[in-house]
C-alpha cells in the first residue's frame, strides 16, 4: 500500500506541471493535445517493439480501452480549453471537482452502495471552489470548460479500474492514448475549421516542452497512476489529485505572478480543498475506507 500512495503521489507531482505546460506552449488546446497523443503513442510503440513486449488485441478488447482513450483525450482538450480561457490557478483547481463527480460515477457505474463520507469530503471540495470563484464572472468559460473537463477525468478513473484488472497498465496506456489520437486526427478539420490557427505547425520552444508533456507528464505520470489504482480506489486517487492545483498554483505564483489576480477567498477555498484531501488519507489510514 505504501508503494501504491508513493507512485499516486509522485504523478500527482508530474501532474502540477502540465497545467504550467499548457500555459506556455503556444498552440491552441486542439493542437496540443494532438502533439501530445502523438508523441506519447509513438514513443510507446517503439518502446514496445525495442523491449518485444508489444501485445495485440482483439477488437472485443481494443474497443473499450479505446473508448476509455477518447474520455482522456476528451478530459484534456477541456482542460487545455479551460486554461487557455482564463489561466492555471482557475483551471487547475476545476480540476479538484473531479472527486464529486467519481463520488455520484463510480457507485452508478459499479453498482455499489454511494458513501456518505466520500459526498461529504466531496462537498467540501465543492465549498472550496465556491469559495474561489466568489461568484466572479471574468473566468465564466474557463470555469464551464474546467468543469466538463473533471467530469470526463473521473469518468476514465473509474472505467479504468475495471481494465486494470485484466490488461497490464502499459498496454492499457499504449491503447488509450493511441485511440484518442486517432479519433482526434479525424476530427481535427472540423476543430481547425471551428477554431482557426496561423499556423499548424509547433515552434522550437513549444515542441522542446512537448516533448517534457509527453515523456514525463503523460507516460510516466499515467503509468505510475494506473499501477497506484491495483491498490487504491477511483476515489480515492482523484481526491489525492485534489492536491495538483496545490503545485501548479505555486509554479504560477512563481512563473505568472497569477496572486496578483487572487483574492483571500481563493485561499481559503484552496484549504478546503487540502483539508478534504487530508481527511480521506485519514480514513484510508485508520481502515474506515477503501482505499
Amino acid at each position: 500500500m505504501k508503494k501504491a500512495f508513493l507512485q499516486l503521489h509522485l504523478s500527482v507531482f508530474l501532474a502540477g506541471f502540465t497545467g504550467i505546460l499548457g500555459k506556455v506552449i503556444s498552440l491552441n488546446e486542439g493542437l496540443l493535445v494532438w502533439y501530445r497523443l502523438l508523441i506519447t503513442s509513438v514513443t510507446l510503440y517503439i518502446l514496445f517493439r525495442l523491449r518485444g513486449t508489444f501485445k495485440k488485441l482483439p477488437w472485443k478488447d481494443i474497443l473499450p480501452i479505446g473508448s476509455t482513450g477518447v474520455i482522456v483525450m476528451l478530459h484534456w482538450l477541456f482542460f487545455y480549453g479551460s486554461i487557455k480561457y482564463s489561466n492555471v490557478s482557475i483551471g487547475v483547481v476545476c480540476f479538484s471537482l473531479t472527486s464529486l463527480f467519481t463520488a455520484i460515477f463510480d457507485p452508478l457505474i459499479n453498482r455499489r452502495r454511494f458513501d456518505v463520507a466520500e459526498m461529504l469530503l466531496s462537498m467540501l471540495t465543492l465549498l472550496g471552489i465556491l469559495l474561489i470563484f466568489h461568484f466572479d464572472t471574468q473566468y465564466r468559460t474557463g470555469i464551464i470548460l474546467g468543469i466538463i473537463s473533471a467530469m470526463f477525468a473521473a469518468l476514465f478513473t473509474v472505467f479504468n479500474k475495471r481494465l486494470i484488472k485484466r490488461f497490464d497498465t502499459y498496454t492499457i496506456t499504449f491503447y488509450e492514448l493511441s485511440s484518442g489520437f486517432l479519433v482526434l486526427t479525424a476530427l481535427m478539420p472540423l476543430y481547425i475549421y471551428f477554431f482557426p490557427v496561423a499556423s499548424l505547425l509547433p515552434s522550437s520552444m513549444d515542441l522542446g516542452y512537448l516533448f517534457i508533456l509527453a515523456w514525463f507528464c503523460t507516460i510516466l505520470m499515467y503509468l505510475l497512476s494506473m499501477s497506484a489504482l491495483k491498490k487504491i480506489s477511483p476515489f480515492t486517487v482523484n481526491l489525492c489529485y485534489n492536491l495538483e492545483p496545490v503545485y501548479s498554483i505555486i509554479l504560477a505564483f512563481a512563473l505568472f505572478h497569477e496572486n496578483k489576480f487572487l483574492n483571500n477567498a481563493f485561499y481559503a477555498g484552496l484549504g478546503c480543498i487540502i483539508l478534504s484531501v487530508g481527511l480521506q488519507m485519514l480514513r484510508v489510514a485508520r481502515g474506515k475506507a477503501v482505499a
